[in-house]
């Protein structure tokens, strides 16, 4: 979403109570790159601005940071270093594979900052995830310096009663004190149920959406939320009044990006499947580039098969698009006849330990592949300095404005800063329709209005002069 269909909001969004807002993070800045021509650093110096009495709050993916691969310890610190500099104030820091190895670097560069640190655990299911091993691996993020703990269900499989089991074991182990975030997704229909079991094991924030901008993929509605506390012993504090206005505004934007939303809402299969909000939507393009946008049923049922030959890893960025694309390739191309190089770099131990055990077989035709062997040690130990080589690679490309952010930008997304580091100048892009160009379809729609056929050109008079203008059908 474009900068300017979020400024208006923010005056009561910053009043509105919460307890953080997220607003950054790899999607959100891949997508200013990528998409909006937007710098995601003035992006985040912006919403310092517009939210003054509010915690920013970030999703930061440990060792590998916002993009796809480990990134060395001194990369880490300094993506950190200037996060921090430049108003974010709570680093969520998760691993895919929720090792804790890859995540110690990033939690360390946070306290360093003096920010809060969140430490991040997320959820999946398999015949190895217990309640009583979520709750150890929470003890080591504590162990690590979290000053709270993230409970991150990606994929909405958290149902009501593991969530009371897991929360309540981590607060009577650790103590009622320990600050305890749960984020669901509401792809699955079950998590506004799950919210309230996790509120009464002692929660102490969960995520949600204004309702505007709510379910699907996404989150459950906060206004649902605020309601369905009524008459509990628990209360938001948020100002009802404020989150009416912000929905409000949002229900006038979302419209223009139609075109870029999931048509799911409700997907019971995901309990199968396991597959989260964005690794779906991810999978339809990738699929409908391919011109087999019917076989999604098929990738879905592939999803577990090859989660299962990975270890069981949890299906978050970027494990998630890992797995994912190879049960695309396997569904096309037959079971492993073709694999990425990220998926056999995932099954030869090169972005973690998962918490099974691998299928021999596959890992053997990794091995072939990549010509290398199995890592059992954390995976940036192997990584060389690599700072001053990133900030000679940035300094070369045209559009690069000198500063660290800029190295840091290319670093991130080296197949597509050079690019917008040299569009830059040409200021944002309007990737949405605009409220007349949705208003000239549903006339065409409504038969109000006839929509062009063959192109129609107009002479037009304007200070004295004629001009011929040519109008074509989009």
């Amino acid at each position: 979403m474009a900068m300017e269909d979020m400024v208006e909001a923010c005056a009561d969004i910053d009043a509105a109570g919460y307890w953080s807002v997220e607003c950054w993070g790899g999607a959100t800045f891949d997508s200013c790159i990528r998409f909006l021509n937007e710098d995601p650093w003035e992006r985040l110096r912006t919403f310092r601005k517009l939210l003054p009495n509010s915690k920013l709050q970030m999703l930061l993916r440990g060792q590998n940071l916002l993009g796809y691969r480990h990134y060395e310890d001194m990369v880490v610190e300094k993506f950190v270093e200037k996060s921090a500099e430049n108003g974010m104030d709570v680093f969520r820091v998760f691993d895919a594979l929720n090792d804790p190895r890859n995540m110690a670097q990033a939690m360390q560069a946070v306290k360093k900052t003096g920010k809060h640190a969140q430490g991040t655990i997320c959820y999946t299911i398999s015949p190895l995830h217990t309640t009583e091993g979520y709750v150890k691996l929470a003890g080591q993020l504590l162990d690590m310096g979290a000053d709270s703990i993230a409970f991150k269900d990606m994929a909405a499989l958290l149902k009501p009663q593991p969530a009371y089991d897991i929360i309540r074991g981590i607060k009577e182990t650790y103590g009622e004190d320990t600050q305890i975030n749960v984020h669901c997704h509401s792809t699955t229909g079950v998590t506004m149920v799950t919210l309230m079991k996790a509120i009464e094991a002692g929660a102490d924030v969960v995520d949600t959406a204004i309702s505007s901008m709510s379910l699907g993929p996404g989150h459950n509605p906060t206004e649902s939320l605020v309601e369905m506390l009524e008459g509990t012993e628990y209360s938001t504090g948020l100002d009802m009044d404020r989150l009416i206005s912000i929905r409000d505004h949002f229900a006038t934007i979302r419209p223009k990006y139609k075109a870029f939303e999931s048509a799911t809402l409700v997907d019971t299969d995901i309990f199968r499947s396991q597959i989260p909000g964005g690794m779906l939507s991810n999978m339809e393009s990738q699929l409908k580039a391919q011109g087999a946008g019917d076989r999604i049923k098929e990738v879905m049922e592939e999803v577990p098969v090859v989660k299962k030959d990975a270890g069981f890893p949890p299906l978050v960025t970027p494990s998630s698009q890992i797995v994912g694309t190879q049960a695309v390739f396997n569904v096309l191309m037959g079971r492993y006849k073709v694999m990425t190089g990220e998926f056999a770099d995932l099954m030869l131990g090169y972005y973690g330990e998962c918490i099974g055990e691998r299928n021999p077989e596959v890992v053997e035709l990794a091995k072939a592949q990549q010509k290398k062997d199995v890592i059992t040690g954390r995976p940036a130990d192997l990584l060389e300095p690599e700072w001053e080589k990133l900030e000679t690679d940035a300094a070369a490309l045209p559009g690069f404005n000198g500063t660290e952010e800029d190295v840091l930008t290319n670093a991130m997304f080296p197949g597509v800063a050079p690019k917008f580091f040299a569009s830059r100048q040409d200021g944002p892009k309007n990737v949405g329709k605009t409220a007349e160009q949705l208003q000239r379809e549903q006339d065409v729609a409504a038969g109000k209005a006839q929509a062009l056929s063959s192109p129609i050109t107009y002479s037009v008079s304007f200070d004295g002069r004629q001009h011929s203008v040519k109008v074509e059908p989009a």
